[in-house]
């Protein structure tokens, strides 16, 4: 005799209850909300008795306490992390208090960067990086990890860092997007770990696939996915047409552009908004549409090829 395990794609988004969002899929939430986060952190588990977990979260003993209840008698038997921000995989040294189970990434932070950017040393927008994370096991794009009744494809997604990974729950073709597709708010690229080309690639990737939904690490989940990446695209594309019509009448540096491209944001998410617009400012240059003058630096001078 089967049971149907009752679910809610939509939650309250309560700190520590556990919601089944599938009857494969669980979440538990971490208390850390900001405005990059919104309620925090959603650390997933897949499966049922030896389990996947995506995404421990923060260090913070009372969501890995959380987790472990949510757990109960069950084993952990695969962690997998879709980057190394200080809101993802700094909860994985909280897990080995209490179970062995290796983890799987991309790499540490940083591995997937092939160039560097003058004046382009990491700047703290988000949550930060988690330099001390290092993979038990380095996975790549098309690659499969198999459990007790699930499987997972990874799938590689550089941009809002350079070693974003997304992972494929292939039984009920759900994509866990990480902080590369949100349900709430678009990623933050901020180089030189960030990088817009590669961010626009992912997305584009995105379009040939065959997910039916999406369980972002942050927000509800998307529904509609291959319109919701179009959206994503398209808002890309109009940023980069508000920096080109910014050059065009004279506004040359990225510092007097964000006020006029962010004016309905409250001025202390100026600073990360600097970076992408950054991002995609590097991103014109490459394609010859915008020139710099001297080097390629988030306070340089830009104008029209």
């Amino acid at each position: 005799m089967s049971v149907k395990i009752p679910y809610r794609r939509e939650m309250s988004f309560e700190y520590g209850v556990v919601d089944q969002l599938s009857p494969m899929i669980r979440r538990v939430i971490a208390h850390n909300p900001s405005p990059f986060t919104l309620h925090g952190t959603g650390t997933y588990i897949l499966g049922r008795g030896r389990v996947a977990v995506i995404d421990p979260g923060p260090d913070i003993p009372e969501h890995i306490d959380a987790l472990q209840a949510a757990l109960g008698n069950e084993e952990i038997s695969h962690v997998l992390v879709t980057h190394c921000h200080m809101d993802h995989s700094p909860g994985c040294r909280r897990l080995r208090e209490f179970s062995d189970a290796p983890t799987y990434a991309y790499g540490p932070h940083g591995s997937g960067r092939t160039t560097d950017l003058a004046g382009g040393n990491d700047v703290q927008v988000e949550e930060g990086a988690d330099r001390d994370f290092r993979p038990d096991n380095e996975v790549r794009h098309g690659q499969v990890l198999e459990g007790d009744g699930w499987s997972v494809e990874c799938v590689y997604t550089p941009g809002h860092t350079s070693n974003h990974m997304c992972y494929q729950l292939r039984e009920e073709r759900t994509l866990f997007t990480g902080d590369h597709v949100m349900g709430w708010s678009t990623s933050v690229i901020s180089p030189p770990d960030g990088d817009m080309r590669s961010y626009m690639d992912s997305l584009t990737l995105l379009l040939d696939r065959d997910d039916v939904r999406y369980w972002p690490t942050h927000g509800p989940a998307i529904e509609s996915p291959k319109p919701f990446v179009a959206a994503y695209i398209a808002h890309r594309r109009e940023r980069e047409q508000q920096i080109l019509a910014c050059v065009e009448s004279g506004v040359e540096q990225i510092r007097d552009m964000v006020p006029k491209m962010y004016a309905d944001y409250p001025e202390f998410m100026y600073p990360a908004a600097a970076r992408s617009v950054y991002a995609a400012v590097v991103y014109l240059v490459e394609q010859g549409r915008l020139v710099c003058d001297g080097n390629l630096a988030i306070d340089a001078r830009f104008g029209i090829a």
